[in-house]
């Protein structure tokens, strides 16, 4: 498909003109002395008015990559002497193995940093939510002698032994500090296991939607990506076995509490099954419950993680502190067999050295129960409230244009528009009027399926963000 400028985009066409011209100048694409089209013609082809590719040649004249002589055109100059030259970063920034974003993410990404936007995209807690430390507070913590060298491989010794009594008394998971690797955050943890424990070309299977399904990591290892479907109920177990049938799926990623996006809770029944199909077929099962904490006030607690009845070491447990405590520490951890978390410990001593030393003390103050404790409580109110807000404003505004479901646990709101809507053109649309959510198609979803998060913006902004969301609904379906 060929190249044409973005009129939506924030920077300026005639720029996006001018930068696409300079790449294929310094890459040899365009080689020197090669004749250009008339402005004219170039504009047609990039439909926008003469005037705008007649600023981009006269940019790049300034630069010196290009030369224009009345009556005989405009061409790449002959010699570059005196001009800049650079590698061709295109080619480097979209090689390499590990790929980047997803265009969808990335647009999100990007809206995201504008301060003046209402973000219903961000999963993460606003920052009056997450414990402080004062300065007074950091006084009363002189008792833990900070330390400031490289963390041990599979994480500072203390720390694991409180993650040791935080697993069995708030999971029901039992483990030795030996079975336990602290990582930075969770998402270090499942690029470990894929670097290490896959190969390219291996099958993988996971919940469909997914939000494993928006991480380029599996991609970036060359692992092919299969669906499972799922009910009310979480997984549809039978589906693992037909899979593994036709496919030789080596590995099972799943998300069984608050799934991200849809909110589903796997039943106890349902876990219990899935252990089963897995170890009958020798097929490892990694859990991720970023979300296993955050049960919303006066909602029934859901089952115990998967882990919490493996027997015979088939699960390899994932979990963090950045949905609980704080993103910002970036402090996971995973729970595996002995084997495992020593190969896993040592990949990430070549990586990074160890998860800093620092995080990790502070981690293991807020996994002190008191604190713990005190903060699910803080969370599990403040979280409700959220989620009433934006399922009032949703009733209120969206009811003609959606369904939704009220999860009892999480961040977010799966919603599923009556007509779906080209996804980019819906999510640019609401950029534009100063709203952003997250299209299910960056979780592998079908078309007309959307992520509204409530954690991140306070309760008059989630309700003006709906609102601009409908204008954006109304004016699509004209």
């Amino acid at each position: 498909m060929e190249w044409k400028p973005d009129k939506h985009a924030g920077a300026p066409v005639y720029q996006q003109i001018t930068k696409r011209l300079e790449q294929q100048i310094v890459s040899g694409e365009l080689p020197p002395g090669a004749s250009l089209p008339p402005e004219r013609v170039l504009a047609r082809r990039y439909g926008v008015n003469r005037g705008t590719v007649s600023a981009a040649y006269e940019e790049l004249r300034a630069m010196g990559l290009l030369q224009s002589w009345q009556g005989s055109g405009t061409w790449v100059s002959r010699h570059l002497w005196g001009v800049r030259q650079m590698p061709n970063w295109y080619k480097y920034t979209n090689g390499g193995a590990f790929l980047p974003a997803y265009p969808l993410a990335k647009r999100i990404q990007e809206a995201c940093l504008d301060e003046g936007i209402i973000n219903l995209a961000k999963a993460e807690l606003h920052s009056s939510m997450i414990p402080s430390l004062s300065a007074e507070k950091l006084g009363g913590l002189q008792h833990m002698n900070l330390e400031l060298g490289y963390a041990q491989p599979k994480g500072d010794p203390a720390l694991r032994e409180v993650l040791v009594a935080h697993l069995a008394e708030n999971y029901g998971i039992e483990a030795s500090s030996e079975e336990i690797l602290v990582t930075s955050g969770g998402q270090q943890a499942l690029h470990l296991i894929s670097q290490c424990l896959l190969n390219p070309g291996d099958a993988i299977a996971m919940e469909g939607p997914s939000y494993s399904y928006s991480l380029p990591l599996f991609s970036s290892a060359g692992l092919r990506l299969y669906r499972l479907p799922q009910d009310e109920q979480g997984i549809i177990t039978e589906a693992v076995s037909a899979l593994h049938r036709e496919q030789r799926i080596r590995m099972v990623f799943v998300n069984p509490t608050y799934h991200n996006p849809t909110g589903i809770v796997m039943s106890e029944a349902r876990r219990a099954q899935l252990l089963a199909v897995c170890q009958e077929q020798r097929i490892p099962l990694v859990e991720d419950d970023a979300y296993g904490a955050l049960t919303l006030a006066g909602q029934p607690r859901p089952p115990k993680p998967i882990k919490a009845i493996d027997q015979s070491g088939n699960v390899l447990y994932v979990n963090s502190l950045s949905k609980t405590i704080a993103p910002g520490l970036r402090i996971g951890w995973l729970v595996g067999p002995r084997s495992v978390v020593e190969r896993l410990a040592d990949a990430k001593q070549q990586m990074d050295f160890g998860t800093s030393s620092i995080s990790q003390q502070l981690a293991r103050h807020f996994l002190q129960e008191a604190c713990w404790r005190g903060q699910l409580q803080k969370l599990s109110a403040y979280l409700l409230q959220q989620q009433k807000a934006m399922h009032t404003v949703l009733e209120t505004e969206i009811k003609q244009f959606a369904a939704w479901n009220r999860p009892g646990g999480s961040y977010h709101i799966w919603c599923r528009l009556h007509e779906p809507i080209e996804e980019k053109e819906l999510l640019d649309a609401a950029i534009r009027e100063g709203v952003v959510f997250t299209p299910g198609g960056v979780y592998g979803a079908e078309p007309g399926w959307l992520r509204l998060t409530y954690s991140w913006e306070d309760a008059e902004k989630i309700e003006e963000g709906i609102r601009r969301l409908k204008k954006v609904l109304q004016t699509s379906r004209r």
